[in-house]
């Protein structure tokens, strides 16, 4: 067992190589910060997967196409309920095929929500993707990307992270002097959470973000089935209906908002699946990554050969 891990471990190693660069998000101070040591962790579980905890310095890791670009550039927000990030299977194991389909990739390690740490710790996460989407466009020439071709893909958590920067973009919960937009131009929403009311949240998600005692109005605001409006981004949502850990209905209800909205949208519900399989879902041999590529190239977000049966 121990070398099956030394081995998973080489591997994200040497995936985790690829990466051209790690970018700091903050660099004159990370905003509604308190003092407090350091002390971010990276485990290696015997599931194979890469966790990593206490994150308090946020950044991004940059991995270039492997394939000829195509300015298409996306922001992954890794999984773990606000209280780990599941770097590997929601993180660096999605880079290589959307490398392989011409696109750049920035995966988010994103502050943690802490007390101890942040001033608000509701607001943490969602500033660092927003400082995340304001580097990319102010860097877009540099990255060779195109500035209207930003997605956010999100798993669990990260999704709902990812939703909340698709919903609240006309706040700015950064420093924002030059108005640069905010708004996310996709989402890709993995087995998100969506919903933070009683009937539907993820308990630890919504405690970890908003504390065991949110306020209604907290409580709404962070339900982003009930932020969807007309300007909401194109969004591909896929769930399982047994997953036991976050309610199928939360992509069910931010779908049907969407559709009232009348934006485009598409979701895939699988029967089996359970929650947090990643890019493979082990009771299928349907590849919802196949599914996303034919939306991506479908709504124009890159240009790629489908393959029809």
């Amino acid at each position: 067992m121990l070398k099956k891990i030394l081995l998973i471990g080489l591997l994200i190693i040497g995936s985790m190589s690829k990466a051209q660069q790690t970018v700091f998000l903050y660099e004159n101070g990370i905003p509604n910060s308190k003092p407090f040591p350091i002390m971010e962790k990276e485990e290696l579980g015997e599931d194979g997967i890469l966790r990593i905890s206490n994150v308090s310095k946020p950044s991004l890791t940059v991995f270039m196409p492997t394939a000829k670009s195509n300015g298409t550039a996306v922001i992954i927000c890794p999984g773990g309920g606000y209280g780990i990030l599941a770097f590997g299977h929601e993180g660096t194991d999605v880079v290589k095929v959307l490398n392989e389909w011409g696109i750049m990739v920035f995966v988010l390690k994103y502050r943690l929500p802490n007390d101890q740490s942040m001033v608000d710790k509701s607001i943490g996460p969602i500033q660092d993707l927003q400082r995340a989407l304001q580097m990319l466009r102010q860097d877009a020439q540099k990255w060779n990307i195109n500035s209207d071709k930003i997605g956010v893909m999100g798993f669990s958590a990260g999704a709902h992270l990812a939703a909340t920067a698709g919903t609240h973009f006309n706040t700015s919960f950064i420093e924002n002097k030059e108005h640069i937009p905010l708004r996310p131009d996709f989402m890709m929403l993995l087995y998100p959470v969506i919903s933070f009311t009683d009937d539907l949240t993820h308990l630890g998600s919504r405690e970890a973000l908003l504390g065991k005692t949110p306020s209604i109005e907290q409580i709404k605001e962070f339900s982003n089935e009930l932020q969807v409006t007309k300007d909401t981004p194109a969004t591909f949502l896929v769930h399982s209906r047994d997953d036991g850990a976050v309610k199928v209905k939360n992509s069910v209800s931010f779908y049907e908002a969407l559709q009232k909205n009348k934006v485009v949208s598409e979701l895939h519900i699988y029967e089996k699946g359970g929650h947090g399989f990643g890019m493979n879902n082990p009771t299928t041999k349907d590849k919802w990554m196949d599914k996303l590529k034919a939306w991506l190239v479908v709504n124009h977000w890159v240009d790629l050969e489908i393959k029809r049966d």
